[in-house]
Order: C-alpha cells, then sequence, then structure tokens
C-alpha cells in the first residue's frame, strides 16, 4: 500500500501542480513515508519548496501527552521555516500563517473518531484557505479503525473542537474523503485536492490498517491499533471520573478503572443488560496504578479491550455501544456514583465534558435513566448511522 505522501513523492503527476509553488505541511510524528522518514524531510529532500509547517494537537512533533496542553509557535532549527502552531494560542490557521505558503498539505494520521481533533482541524484549514484563497490538499492515510460507523449524530448547535459537525462517533472515512464531505456540507469554494491512497482495503485483511505497516502513534496516548478500534467508546472516560488509563501504558484500552468500583460485578451486569453489544472482542479483569492523571498512585480495578488477535470480530465489535453499556452497568450497580466529569473540556465551560464529546446530552440522559434500555439507545444510533451511511455514499475514494 502507498500512502497519499509516498505517491507524491514518486509521481511527477501529482509533482507537476506544485512546481514553483510555496508549500506549507500540517503533520505530526506519523507522517512519514514508507521508509519513515518525516514528510518535512522528505518532501523538502525531493524539491518541494517548503515554506512553513503547522502542528495539530500535540504538535508538530507530538510531545504535549495530555489533552488541553497547548505548543507553541516555534522555528525549525534544521530548514529554518517558522513551525505554527493550531493548538496554543489560535485554534485557526491566522491569516499570517496563510500568507507563508500558495498550498497547504495536509499529512495528518487519523483515528477515525470524530472526537479526534485533526478532523476539526482540517475543517478550519478548508475555511480559512476559501478565504485567502488558498489550495488544500490531502495526503491521504488509512483509517486504521475501517468503515464501520457507529453512534448518534452531534447535534446542531453543539459544535465544538471535539465535534466539527454532525456526524457520528465512528465516522468510517479517511481524511481526504472527510475534506470532500465538509467541502459540500458547507459549501466550501476552495481549490481541494486528494491524493489518494494505492492498494487500501478497507475491508481487507488488516481491516483498515495494513498489516505490513508499521504503526507510529499520531498522538502521544494512541499507541497501537488496539486502541485505535476502541478509541470511539473508550475516549468517552475523558467526561468521566472514571480513568482511561492515561499514566499507564495502554491509554484508552480500557472500559473504566476506578479504586471503588468492582470490575468483574460490572462485567456481569453488562453482560445481563446487553450481551450482544460485547460481541466482536474480548474483555479481561486487569489492575493499574496510574503514574498521572485520574487516581494518579492508587490502585484501580478495570476492564481491559482486546480487540485484536483471534478475539476481533470486525463486523461485530462496537465500541461506542460498549462503553455506554459499561457507563450503564455501573450506575446501575452504584446509582450515587459521582461519575461525570465537572471542568471545561477542550475549552468549553458551560457544558458537561460527556455531552462535549457526545456532541448532545442523549448518551448522558440514557446512562441516568433507570427506566431506559440498551434498546432504546440502539434505535436511537441506529437511526443516525443509517442517516450517515447514505450522506457519505458519494464522497468514498476506495
Amino acid at each position: 500500500m502507498k500512502t497519499g505522501l509516498d505517491r507524491l513523492l514518486a509521481d511527477s503527476t501529482f509533482r507537476k501542480p506544485l512546481e514553483g509553488k510555496r508549500v506549507a505541511l500540517v503533520a505530526h510524528p506519523a507522517s512519514v513515508a514508507s521508509d519513515l522518514t518525516h514528510s518535512l524531510d522528505a518532501l523538502i529532500a525531493a524539491g518541494f519548496t517548503v515554506t512553513s509547517a503547522l502542528g495539530p494537537q500535540h504538535g508538530l512533533k507530538g510531545d504535549k501527552q495530555d489533552n488541553m496542553v497547548e505548543t507553541a509557535d516555534e522555528t525549525d532549527l534544521q530548514y529554518g521555516i517558522p513551525v505554527f502552531s493550531l493548538y496554543g494560542e489560535v485554534r485557526r490557521p491566522t491569516g499570517q500563517m496563510m500568507s507563508t505558503a500558495d498550498v497547504f498539505l495536509f499529512d495528518l494520521q487519523d483515528l477515525g473518531c470524530r472526537i479526534y481533533t485533526f478532523v476539526t482541524t482540517l475543517l478550519y484549514l478548508l475555511q480559512e484557505a476559501e478565504k485567502h484563497g488558498k489550495s488544500v490538499w490531502v495526503l491521504d492515510r488509512p483509517n486504521p479503525a475501517g468503515r464501520p460507523v457507529e453512534g448518534t449524530l452531534l447535534v446542531p448547535g453543539q459544535e465544538s473542537f471535539v465535534g466539527a459537525a454532525p456526524m457520528p462517533m465512528r465516522h468510517g472515512l479517511t481524511m481526504g474523503e472527510m475534506g470532500r464531505w465538509f467541502v459540500e456540507h458547507f459549501d466550501l469554494d476552495v481549490d481541494y485536492r486528494v491524493v489518494t491512497m494505492e492498494g487500501w482495503e478497507p475491508d481487507g485483511p488488516g481491516h483498515g490498517w495494513p498489516q505490513d505497516r508499521v504503526w507510529i502513534n499520531p498522538s502521544p496516548n494512541a499507541a497501537n491499533v488496539n486502541m485505535a478500534r476502541a478509541y470511539a467508546g473508550t475516549v468517552m472516560l475523558e467526561g468521566a471520573t472514571l480513568s482511561e488509563g492515561r499514566g499507564t501504558t495502554r491509554p484508552l484500552e480500557v472500559l473504566f478503572g476506578a479504586p471503588d468500583i468492582d470490575a468483574k460485578g460490572v462485567l456481569a451486569e453488562m453482560e445481563r443488560l446487553a450481551p450482544e453489544w460485547l460481541a466482536g472482542c474480548a474483555l479481561r479483569e486487569c489492575w493499574f496504578e496510574p503514574t498521572f492523571h485520574k487516581h494518579a498512585g492508587t490502585l484501580c480495578n478495570a476492564l481491559m479491550i482486546h480487540a485484536e488477535g483471534s478475539f476481533y470480530r470486525h463486523d461485530t465489535f462496537r465500541p461506542w455501544r460498549l462503553q455506554a453499556l459499561a457507563f450503564k452497568a455501573i450506575r446501575a450497580l452504584y446509582p450515587d456514583y459521582d461519575m461525570w466529569r465537572d471542568f471545561p473540556y477542550e475549552y468549553e465551560r458551560e457544558r458537561l465534558a460527556i455531552d462535549v464529546i457526545n456532541g448532545g446530552p442523549s448518551l448522558r440522559e440514557w446512562v441516568d435513566d433507570p427506566a431506559a434500555t440498551p434498546h432504546d439507545l440502539d434505535n436511537m444510533a441506529a437511526s443516525d448511522e443509517a442517516s450517515w451511511v447514505e450522506t457519505l455514499r458519494g464522497h468514498l475514494l476506495y
């Protein structure tokens, strides 16, 4: 398989329109060619006139561990070009940033989840490119979670930096395809192009992630394909007092971790409520003591997700429902548990973090309503999922 970057470097057909153009690169640590050369180095070595670089959340270097840790602008010491932060003083590219180039190459490895902020960064770049008359090219990369779609649609009016538009949590698109949808949905008049991948099989043996491709963390806590598959569910823990495993070596691969919850009891309750929602993976009781973040220095009981190896079933694994079910089971067993975090989340200060994450209050209300059943949530989500699948049909490139 060849990524968009690999094809751009190798094929003069793609390169010719960029001759004589100033190029800016949006990248992070996973923006690498097939030989693992970073795209910034590879493009400059290939003779492209790279005049600036832009880093998303966690920075161009990927050095910022936690959420809401900002990155400053800097100058690249090797090439002497400005490196602008799109997760510092601003989230949208400024006029100064846009003035540094004619074409913006967007080369970010995504996880296939609406809340992963690179999605919103792409939208903001497209909107600013329209204002400033610039071109945006996405150098496409695999969606490691594959084509499955899951979750309720973001409710209009609930947009945020982790919710760019009315899409479900697990969107099933590559970034190149997402850009195509953004252009249509927001009626953008922008020169937008996708350098497509060659040989990517979303329904092939890797279920989205090529089996022979090296995994490089696109953000510090995205450590492997198992995390990428589980993330559309486990990311909701960022809106809960329960630990998502930050401060351990396997963050965002657990359904929860807490010092005051019996993991085996929660699993039994999940199996009682909706056993079919546990399909496609294995759940294993484990223990951890986070070195930082929630419950730091405290022994936590947890359920580890294994959406990998012989335990993984791509067609039945539903991480959003799985995580919702864990919340529901905890609420049933511990009715008064203080589950929802009340703190500013991605700079949203009015809404609960769990509602910002889900693009509305419906999931939290379902968890907290003793009369609400798994069937109720399934019906609500299924309608939105079917609508989204129909919406994206005209935007698929593979």
